[in-house]
C-alpha cells in the first residue's frame, strides 16, 4: 500500500454546517470553534470569522457572538497546524493531574504556564488539553490562575457542570479556594483579614495592573500566619472574592509584598533573596480546592503538592527557627 494514501490532510474536508446542541447555548462562537477546530491556529480561526467564512444561521458574526440552541453553523474549509500542539510547549500535563472524573480535571499546574494562549503565548493549559483529549469532551476552563502561581486548577468536560461551578464561584461562600504564600517581613497576627476594593488599570506603557482603590469592585482575603523564619512570613490564604491578582495586590497593600512577586513586589529584596535562597518563581501556590455537591453532581476536595522550590524554601525559613 502507498504510504501517502494513508497519510492524514491538513485541511479539514468541504464546508461543515452543525446545529448547536443545548450544552453550548451561551458560549461565544470564538470558544466554542476551538474546540470544534483542534489543530487550527487561534489567528486563523478569528481571520474566518473576521472575513465572513463562518456563518450563524446564514448571517456574518463576530467572536464575541453568543450561541444559542438550535443555531445553524456554517464553518469553511480550514487548514490546521502542522506542529503537535503538544509539542509547541514541553509540559506533560498528564502528570499534573491530581483528580479526574468524568465532568472535571483538576491539575497541580506548573508556575510559568499559562492557562491559555494569548499577548504572544501560542498554547496554555486549555488549548494542550484539548489538543489532547478525546472530542467528546468540551474541555472549558473554569476558572484561571496567573501564570507565575502554581496549583490547583479547574478544567470542565461537561458544560452544564462548567456553568453550574461559575454560578458557585460567583458566590462567596461555595467554592472554597485555599493558597498558600510567603511574603516579605514578619506578617502581624491581628491581621487576619484585609477588605480593600481592587479597580484594573492600564499603565501608560499598556501593561495592565490590579491596584486598591475607592472606585473599585469588593474584594476581602483572610490570612493566618503558620510560620516565621529568614525575614519571611509563611501565610494560609483564603481568597473570599476572586478579584484579578488579588491576593498578590492585598499583600502588597499590606506592605508584605509575595516573594518573587514581579508585578507588585519589592525587586530589591528579591535580587537578595534570590542570591541566598535561589528562587526563580512567585512564591504563591493554590493549595486546596473545596468543592460541595452542586446541583446533581458530586462534591469533592482535592489538594495539590507544593514544588519543590517552595519546600526547599520553607526548609529554609525552619532553619531560622523564628518564633510565632
Amino acid at each position: 500500500m502507498d504510504k501517502t494514501a494513508i497519510k492524514k490532510s491538513n485541511v479539514s474536508q468541504g464546508v461543515r454546517k452543525i446545529i448547536v446542541e443545548s450544552d453550548y447555548s451561551g458560549q461565544r462562537l470564538d470558544n466554542y470553534l476551538q474546540r470544534e477546530l483542534k489543530g487550527v491556529p487561534k489567528s486563523r480561526i478569528y481571520r474566518i470569522i473576521r472575513k465572513g467564512e463562518v456563518r450563524i444561521n446564514g448571517k456574518r458574526v463576530q467572536a464575541s457572538t453568543r450561541l444559542a440552541a438550535g443555531d445553524k453553523l456554517r464553518l469553511p474549509p480550514v487548514r490546521k497546524s502542522i506542529k503537535s500542539p503538544a509539542r509547541q510547549i514541553k509540559l506533560n500535563l498528564e502528570k499534573t493531574i491530581i483528580y479526574e472524573n468524568n465532568i472535571i480535571i483538576v491539575i497541580n499546574k506548573p508556575p510559568g504556564i499559562a492557562v491559555h494562549g494569548g499577548s504572544g503565548i501560542s498554547m496554555g493549559v486549555i488549548e494542550t488539553l484539548r489538543a489532547n483529549y478525546p472530542t467528546k469532551y468540551s474541555l472549558e476552563l473554569v476558572h484561571r490562575l496567573d501564570r507565575d502561581t502554581s496549583g490547583c486548577l479547574m478544567i470542565a468536560k461537561n458544560r452544564r457542570y462548567l456553568k453550574a461551578l461559575q454560578v458557585a464561584l460567583r458566590s462567596t461562600s461555595v467554592i472554597n479556594k485555599h493558597y498558600r504564600a510567603i511574603v516579605h517581613g514578619n506578617w502581624p497576627h491581628r491581621l487576619g483579614s484585609i477588605e480593600a476594593p481592587i479597580a484594573k488599570n492600564v499603565l501608560s506603557s499598556g501593561e495592565r495592573i490590579s491596584r486598591v482603590s475607592e472606585s473599585g469592585k469588593v474584594a476581602k482575603t483572610e490570612f493566618n500566619v503558620l510560620a516565621r523564619g529568614a525575614g519571611l512570613t509563611l501565610l494560609a490564604v483564603k481568597a473570599i472574592t476572586g478579584r484579578t491578582h488579588q491576593i498578590r495586590v492585598h499583600c502588597t497593600y499590606a506592605k508584605h509584598p509575595i516573594v518573587g512577586d514581579t508585578k507588585y513586589g519589592d525587586s530589591d529584596e528579591d535580587k537578595r533573596l534570590a542570591q541566598t535562597l535561589g528562587f526563580g518563581r512567585l512564591l504563591l501556590h493554590a493549595e486546596r480546592l473545596e468543592v460541595p455537591a452542586i446541583e446533581d453532581f458530586p462534591g469533592f476536595c482535592v489538594t495539590a503538592p507544593q514544588g519543590e522550590t517552595f519546600s526547599r524554601i520553607l526548609e529554609d525559613m525552619s532553619a531560622d527557627n523564628t518564633k510565632l
